[in-house]
């Protein structure tokens, strides 16, 4: 028979699940202009960062826009400084009472429309030189590029025509869902920088790594139909052994049990009026009724049993109350 110490110590509460590993963004990149793609400057799986040139379109009508509108602006302006000469000229004529303040007036009224049409000019050029580098396609976002879906030579329609997707992977989520009893602690985390969560590929694998994130975003409803809320937590992957569409094994930490008294699960014993474990006082086995309040791998949070017990627990089976034990080294304990 051997014996344990119950003790007093924090004991971390654990969720274990499945979930699986989403990107935290996937864009499907499309051009804003209908054209032919001129140049494909990127690989298919190649990583890219945000403001990367991927593609080049046949920009010739846009550039010829821009030219006209240029040309227009040039014109409008000569118009303009002519327009504003006669202004000042007839301010000086009514300053000598050669005209009236009518012809004063429609000469400014001119001036001033002249401008106003500088103005439109200017905005035209603009929005021809937006239109201009929509013929520039460059990466939204960082990420890894995923199957090309045009060539050089293909035609490109604005807006509808997929040329690539862009994955992020660094970071990556888990997503996975949380029984709606734990919603409150989640929550609670999220305030105090996410609770911390571990994540280890479902491959079959003993050996596979185990990755630690921490816990990123709570969904705004419970799934009425299963009692859980969707959450999200992130995971640092600069190897890239996290890829979007995996399932994993998603273990989280949602609060813990502060100056639990623990004891081993294997020292409990349930009998027909519930657990019950034996502890050693004055050399006999006493028998005590406990509650469990949570187990976790070996250890058990258990009420009923004060800290500092000698708790049984090898060679309970054969116990009966008031049993005069006799307790062997740990030594002992593992000899058939």
């Amino acid at each position: 028979m051997t014996t344990v110490r119950a003790q007093v110590r924090n004991l971390p509460v654990q969720l274990t699940g499945s979930g699986t590993v989403v990107p935290l963004s996937s864009v499907d990149v499309r051009s804003q202009m209908s054209s032919v793609v001129s140049k494909v400057h990127i690989h298919e799986g190649q990583f890219v960062k945000a403001g990367e040139l991927l593609f080049t379109l046949d920009a010739r009508t846009e550039e010829a826009n821009v030219s006209k509108a240029r040309a227009q602006l040039a014109r409008d302006n000569a118009a303009l400084a002519d327009a504003q000469r006669q202004f000042a000229r007839a301010k000086q004529l009514f300053s000598q009472n050669f005209i009236s303040q009518g012809a004063l007036d429609t000469s400014q009224a001119q001036a001033d429309a002249q401008a106003a049409t500088v103005a439109a000019d200017q905005a035209a050029l603009d929005a021809s030189r937006v239109a201009q580098s929509y013929a520039r396609v460059t990466a939204p976002s960082s990420g890894r590029v995923g199957a090309i879906n045009v060539f050089t030579g293909s035609a490109v329609q604005a807006n509808v025509t997929p040329l690539v997707t862009i994955t992020q992977l660094d970071p990556i989520a888990v997503a996975f869902n949380l029984p709606q009893r734990n919603l409150a602690d989640a929550l609670a985390a999220l305030k105090d920088g996410g609770a911390p969560v571990s994540a280890r590929l479902s491959d079959g694998n003993p050996a596979a790594v185990s990755f630690q994130g921490h816990l990123k975003f709570v969904d705004n409803a419970v799934d009425a139909s299963s009692g859980t809320v969707k959450v999200k937590a992130v995971f640092d992957n600069r190897e890239g052994k996290l890829w979007p569409g995996a399932f994993v094994e998603v273990s989280q930490t949602v609060s813990t049990l502060k100056n639990a008294v623990v004891i081993p699960q294997a020292a409990i014993i349930q009998a027909a009026r519930g657990a019950i474990v034996y502890v050693k006082e004055d050399g006999t086995a006493v028998q005590k009724p406990v509650k469990l309040i949570y187990a976790q791998g070996q250890d058990a949070a258990v009420s009923g049993v004060n800290a500092g017990d000698w708790v049984v627990l090898d060679g309970k089976q054969n116990l009966r109350p008031g049993t005069a034990l006799l307790e062997r080294s740990p030594e002992q304990a593992k000899k058939p």
